[in-house]
């Protein structure tokens, strides 16, 4: 089996692609509440600089940079996934729970990382982020979807 390794260094920036096992899904967005308790509560736990964050029904993308004192991306991810799976896990004790299927639950295993080392990749990072409710036909412009830190900033803008 190949071994994976994360490049990891401290006060870096990433850009990160977290998926649903199930594509097509909607449960993200279904769930909404249950995913920002998740990661608010991770970022508490493990402060993070979030530049950018966006929401799709079956995956999810962030701009994060790592404090200087340590690289915790997978603490965090790890604590996010296992809270959100608890909070909309079957209670149904007939079936197999999601933390029983392991593989078969309800993310993907592993999570897409990369290390952002030029102010372009930056701003193509951050772009990526804003555009992609656009690019998967769920609205016409950015500012129009509701689970991304855009949304926020425009409601922001429009109000002052």
């Amino acid at each position: 089996m190949t071994e994976y390794r994360r490049f990891l260094i401290p006060g870096a920036t990433y850009f990160f692609t977290v998926r649903l096992e199930q594509r097509g899904s909607t449960l993200l967005t279904d769930q909404i509440d249950a995913l920002r308790y998740a990661y608010a509560k991770a970022v508490a736990e493990f402060p993070v600089a979030a530049h950018a964050v966006v929401v799709l029904p079956d995956h999810m993308h962030a701009v994060w940079t790592e404090p200087e004192g340590g690289v915790w991306y997978s603490e965090r991810w790890r604590r996010i996934k296992a809270r959100f799976t608890h909070a909309v896990a079957d209670p149904n004790p007939q079936r197999p729970s999601l933390e029983a299927k392991r593989e078969r639950g309800l993310w993907q295993r592993r999570f897409y990382e990369h290390c952002i080392r030029t102010e372009d990749e930056y701003r193509r990072a951050i772009d990526h982020c804003r555009m992609n409710p656009v690019k998967h036909g769920l609205v016409t412009d950015p500012k129009l979807w509701p689970y991304s830190s855009f949304a926020k900033q425009a409601r922001h803008l429009t109000a002052a």
